[in-house]
C-alpha cells in the first residue's frame, strides 16, 4: 500500500531542476499541504531516505506534520482494515507486531 502511495506521489510530482539554486525552488510551485508532507515523510522513512525525511519535515510545522501522518495512518489502518475484511484494531496491532486484543 505504502509503495502505491509512493508512486504516486513520485508520478505527480514536478521535477526538479539540480542546477536551479536552492533558493530560487519552489517560487514557481504552489506551497505544500500537510497531507503532501505527511504523505512524502511516510513514504521516505519505509525506504530510509533521511534527506527525503527532512526536506519533507520543512514543508509544515511540526504540529501540523504529525498532523497529517496521524490522519495519514488511520485512513492506512482503515484501508487495510476494509481490505482484509478485519477490524482496524485487530489490523493496528498486526501492522504493530502485537498480539491480537
Amino acid at each position: 500500500m505504502f509503495d502505491g502511495l509512493r508512486k504516486f506521489w513520485q508520478s505527480n510530482r514536478p521535477a526538479r531542476d539540480e542546477n536551479e539554486p536552492a533558493r530560487d525552488r519552489g517560487k514557481h510551485q504552489r506551497p505544500h499541504n500537510i497531507f503532501e508532507a505527511a504523505a512524502v515523510y511516510v513514504a521516505a522513512c519505509a525506504e530510509d531516505d533521511q534527506a527525503e525525511m527532512d526536506e519533507a519535515s520543512g514543508w509544515v510545522s511540526p504540529e501540523a506534520l504529525s498532523f497529517g501522518v496521524n490522519e495519514l495512518a488511520c485512513r492506512a489502518v482503515i484501508a487495510l482494515a476494509r481490505e482484509r475484511d478485519e477490524s482496524p484494531r485487530d489490523v493496528a496491532r498486526s501492522l504493530l507486531g502485537l498480539p491480537a486484543a
